[in-house]
């Protein structure tokens, strides 16, 4: 679907450009969200936000991981000289463990990817109101988000990164 609207909005730019170059000068602008999240300051402090956040969780998480590699090594190196009994139990401990240790993981990993989306998301909020402001006083015509190819002349990302920054 987002293949075809990407195929009608370009034929739709060909058109107007090729209108309008004879009525007037057809503006257009591209941004690219990749490197507003990777150089914008609030997208860098947002990242700073998230790894303060979970910072902790993931310190417990490697714990557990060392603890449970430290506990498999263990049974492995004692496993031939225990008893069957303890070795049943040794065994049903360390899939508890284990079993304790992936779901805590996995928790982890949707917290954190349904945070990291929100943060992401007052990113691209802020973006397309300091593009839409862009637009409207440099008088574009249109403006893109990601393209295959830009003319550098028509990438405006670093004036949205710049205004980004400043309306912190």
């Amino acid at each position: 679907m987002k293949h075809y609207s990407s195929k009608i909005v370009l034929g739709l730019v060909i058109a107007l450009a090729g209108f309008s170059a004879s009525a007037q000068e057809f503006k257009v602008g591209v941004v690219n969200l990749d490197r507003i999240f990777r150089e914008a300051n609030s997208a860098k402090a947002a990242q700073t936000k998230l790894e303060q956040e979970f910072s902790k969780r993931e310190k417990e998480l490697n714990d557990l991981a060392t603890q449970l590699k430290t506990q498999s090594d263990k049974f492995e190196r004692e496993a031939p000289t225990l008893a069957e009994s303890q070795r049943v139990a040794r065994q049903r401990q360390l899939v508890d463990l284990d079993r304790t240790f992936q779901n805590k993981r996995r928790e982890f990993q949707e917290d954190l990817s349904a945070r990291k989306n929100e943060e992401l998301q007052q990113v691209i909020e802020r973006a397309n109101k300091v593009v839409k402001t862009l637009a409207e006083t440099e008088k574009y015509d249109l403006i893109l988000q990601e393209s295959v190819y830009v003319n550098p002349k028509h990438d405006i990302t670093d004036k949205v990164i710049k205004a980004l920054n400043a309306s912190r």
